[in-house]
């Protein structure tokens, strides 16, 4: 998915506040208070050297308008959909390994190519199967004393918990600080890449009123949740779904 011009606008006036706010250079605030990095690197590694990083800085520095060549920077990358360190894909859903050798950490990516909501009712059951699938890969590679663990704002949506046991998601615990990540940025974009005019509204009231540096995260509406459960949690939930819809 290509974002908007107007999801880099945000971020620049974001970083550009919280380095007024904090009182550091407009460039470490970039690094450090926005999602740009991932969107313009492509990796999660955040090196201030990074060769194509340093061509956008410098590129910054020349430009009279941050925004244009902000946007024409992101226009010259690939479209990434999905973290580089993936291990399988199944429709939106894709997994990659954590630092633990049995635990993998969930990822959700827009793959519907009609123009809907991925995360409508009348995908659910699509969704499912995909997760279902997904599980069952898990288990094949890590074997059944693996776990499952995710970090994002969607675990506030009745319409994307509804597609996991509940075991994995009643005790969501919500992360601050993750102003580098798309858990938090993508709360204020929609499934096409554009920005939610209501939640963008005011998330921009309160960055405006914030007088305070260590408070950034309170312009969020949402902030992101983490929720981890072991594999035949999942598994026992899929397989019982799959009972109840051949009973119907």
């Amino acid at each position: 998915m290509r974002y908007d011009k107007s999801f880099f606008d945000l971020q620049l006036r974001f970083a550009a506040r919280a380095a007024q706010l904090g009182g550091v250079p407009f460039e470490q605030a970039l690094l450090d208070r926005t999602n740009l990095y991932v969107r313009l690197v492509g990796d999660r590694r955040f090196d201030a050297r990074h060769p194509l990083w340093m061509t956008y800085l410098e590129g910054l520095r020349r430009s009279a308008d941050a925004s244009d060549w902000t946007w024409r920077f992101y226009l010259q990358r690939p479209d990434r959909a999905q973290p580089p360190e993936v291990v399988a894909t199944f429709g939106c859903f894709c997994y990659a390994l954590s630092g633990d050798a049995h635990r993998v950490k969930l990822h959700f990516h827009h793959a519907q190519r009609d123009g809907r909501s991925p995360l409508s009712a009348a995908y659910a059951p699509q969704r499912i199967r995909e997760l279902r699938l997904l599980v069952e890969d898990v288990a094949a590679r890590l074997g059944a004393d693996a776990r499952i663990a995710g970090l994002s704002w969607l675990y506030h949506l009745p319409a994307y918990r509804r597609l996991f046991p509940t075991a994995y998601v009643e005790n969501a615990r919500a992360v601050e600080g993750k102003f580098r990540n798309m858990p938090l940025w993508g709360q204020l974009i929609d499934f096409r890449g554009g920005l939610k005019p209501q939640r963008v509204e005011v998330f921009e009231q309160r960055l405006v009123a914030l007088d305070d540096v260590t408070q950034l995260g309170s312009c969020f509406p949402l902030q992101p949740l983490a929720v981890e459960a072991p594999l035949d949690v999942f598994a026992r939930f899929y397989r019982q779904h799959d009972i109840d819809r051949s009973d119907r």
